[in-house]
């Protein structure tokens, strides 16, 4: 490679590339238009890259690597915290502010975010509507369908405890609405055990309660965003708006670490 053929910082991150990216629809221009767009790529990019890390969660899982594991999750709990901050830059556009531009969204709406719900279903969350509203992209649709086939946090987690000699209940997937697996009385027993007895694993348990609860800090923030936004209006691409956003609070996808609260 010649000397001007280099790598430089802005060639390895594509800066030119991705400075591109942005391009608002409202005309004239609406100044706040552009921090909509930024912080809603930025988004994407750490769903991407939460993406990557419960890959990552999930193969140290499956091959009883409990400090990996650890690691991997502290990792996607400093993100997810990064995302919640976030949501304050958004809060400092007005409604007037957003919706000086809103119209020009046409149908484009956060609930099409593929990625995030990708996120959904690794975490073990089912959902038809959610395959059928991309029915027009194959290729996105076929990215969630792939993502059903893959173990669920849940599976992963299982597999590590049977990796450990525990005897574990298998997690049936039986619901094809909400969370797939059904909470198991059996496994919170065995859970019990667990917290009291091996502090290595107590410690993932521990980790993923925090990647739970985080995900409900998220949506809860998100959805009292979205209502200072726009109120009870309706989504852009058809949805409830925030009223849709509030039936996702509380609906934690580890229920069987929660159930355990209650039993020390």
């Amino acid at each position: 490679m010649s000397q001007s053929e280099s790598l430089t910082y802005t060639s390895y991150l594509k800066v030119k590339e991705l400075l591109n990216l942005q391009k608002p629809e409202s005309k004239p221009a609406e100044h706040d238009e552009m921090l909509f767009i930024v912080i809603h790529q930025v988004y994407e990019l750490w769903f991407k890259q939460i993406l990557h890390e419960l890959d990552k969660f999930r193969a140290d899982l499956k091959s009883g690597n409990t400090w990996g594991a650890a690691k991997t999750m502290r990792r996607v709990l400093t993100i997810l915290k990064t995302m919640v901050s976030q949501v304050d830059v958004l809060e400092t556009m007005t409604p007037l502010e957003f919706n000086s531009f809103r119209g020009f969204l046409q149908n484009a709406s956060g609930f099409q975010s593929v990625q995030f719900r990708e996120m959904e279903i690794v975490c073990g969350m089912r959902s038809k509507h959610i395959i059928d509203v991309h029915k027009d992209q194959p290729d996105l649709q076929q990215n969630l369908l792939n993502r059903e086939k893959e173990y669920t946090l849940w599976e992963s987690f299982c597999t590590y405890l049977q990796h450990k000699e525990y005897n574990v209940e298998w997690p049936e997937r039986v619901n094809d609405q909400g969370l797939v697996h059904e909470p198991s009385e059996y496994n919170q027993k065995l859970l019990v055990d667990i917290m009291n007895n091996d502090p290595e694993t107590a410690l993932l348990c521990e980790l993923m309660i925090d990647y739970d609860e985080g995900l409900m800090e998220w949506r809860y923030r998100h959805v009292k965003m979205v209502e200072r936004t726009i109120g009870t209006k309706r989504g852009t691409g058809g949805s409830d708006g925030a009223k849709y956003l509030r039936r996702t609070l509380n609906n934690p996808i580890f229920p069987d670490l929660w159930e355990i609260r209650s039993k020390f």
